[in-house]
């Protein structure tokens, strides 16, 4: 994919519709975690196969990131994002009419592709059409994405209580899914196509070392985000809050996450080399995890702030760590969406990890302390991303 400059007023309407895009992208793993007791007191589900709510989509956006590129070769990066948003949008809206886990799951797994290969297309197409300010329009992007959490966390419940369904506050999201298409469709008129991605693929970088630090280091990080996903509002409503207020909770971390990630890239934007920035946040999100274990109940706010303000930026920074390492967008693509498959595949068995550490332990704090050590390895690995060697490890 060769760097292409569209003009000024159809560059602003592509950043609207990324960001419209991208609001999509996790509302269908977000709206879960605070209708989860709801759920439960529907379809049997203990909180080991509840966990699989948010590891399958996350296991399955892992696998489609290696033939999403392939998927944009065939129909374009247009067409596959249309079919992205008709699968996502599909997915979420089969939830009024489900009536068992399996049908649930399958939903999920269904959306967790859909939004699979979005991502695996947006960091190349972002980094091929604003070249000049990666750092920042990657920034807009993610945020976009924690944005569409923080919707869906805080007022899925309100929905619920509203519609007396909480299949209703699953599916409502499949508006976004049409405002979307309709932004995107409407795009296609006003901008030239799209280059069809090349011939690189993901399967260039099984073979480099670096490639693998990069898709651990980016999986870890992200077990912390799925983590906090699916568990930090059944947490407080066993602690006590209600289902609303647990949300409303989760929804004030992810709308902190929206902060950081808007802020952090900008921040970072300044300095080549952005591990001072990246081990801040890492330092947060460990701050954050010792809050909720220690005193859950004191200071409510502020570890959930911390740990929003943490992920948040550690996300868009991730991201732009892996473009910084190849100039050709095509090629920081490829690996971006080498990095994500291997990185989901690993995030996506923390769910599941956490859930049955509480089924088996009946607490998450052993998880949120087995998470805070994920976070410490984090750091020592972070010490290894000297950007005055990228050019010595992927070429």
């Amino acid at each position: 994919m060769e760097t292409v400059h569209a003009k000024p007023a159809t560059a602003v309407w592509l950043m609207i519709s990324i960001v419209l895009v991208a609001l999509n992208l996790r509302p269908s793993m977000a709206a879960v975690g605070p209708l989860l007791s709801s759920i439960r007191g529907d379809v049997p589900l203990s909180f080991s196969s509840a966990a699989l709510l948010t590891m399958l989509p996350v296991m399955a956006m892992g696998l489609a990131m290696f033939f999403g590129m392939a998927v944009a070769k065939r129909l374009g990066e247009h067409r596959s994002i249309v079919l992205s948003l008709l699968v996502i949008g599909g997915a979420t809206l089969s939830r009024l009419w489900v009536d068992s886990a399996l049908e649930l799951i399958v939903s999920a797994i269904a959306a967790g592709v859909g939004i699979a290969l979005i991502q695996a297309l947006m960091p190349a197409l972002i980094k091929s059409r604003f070249s000049d300010n990666v750092s920042l329009f990657m920034g807009l992007y993610v945020t976009a994405i924690m944005g569409g959490a923080a919707l869906a966390a805080s007022f899925a419940p309100w929905v619920q209580v509203q519609s007396a369904s909480w299949r209703v506050g699953l599916a409502i999201w499949a508006v976004l899914a049409v405002l979307a298409l309709v932004s995107w469709y409407a795009l296609r008129a006003k901008l030239p196509a799209l280059p069809q991605a090349g011939t690189d693929t993901q399967a260039m970088f099984f073979g480099n070392a670096r490639a693998w630090l990069l898709a651990i280091f980016f999986g870890l990080g992200t077990a912390s985000y799925t983590c906090v996903l699916a568990w930090l509002a059944p947490y407080y409503v066993e602690q006590g809050w209600s289902e609303q207020n647990a949300g409303l909770l989760l929804g004030f971390l992810t709308a902190m996450e929206v902060i950081s990630g808007l802020v952090t890239p900008a921040i970072a934007n300044r300095h080549p080399d952005k591990r001072s920035v990246v081990a801040v946040l890492l330092v947060l999100i460990i701050i954050g995890f010792c809050g909720l274990i220690l005193a859950p109940q004191h200071l409510s706010l502020l570890w959930p702030c911390l740990l929003g303000l943490g992920i948040g930026g550690l996300f868009p920074m991730s991201l732009i760590l892996y473009l910084d390492h190849l100039d050709n967008p095509r090629r920081a693509g490829a690996l971006t969406a080498f990095v994500q498959g291997i990185g989901y595949l690993i995030a996506g068995l923390s769910p599941l990890i956490a859930g049955v550490i509480r089924d088996q332990l009946g607490s998450f704090e052993w998880a949120w302390w087995s998470l805070t050590a994920v976070v410490v390895v984090m750091l020592l690995i972070l010490t290894r991303f000297n950007p005055a060697h990228y050019g010595h490890h992927i070429r």
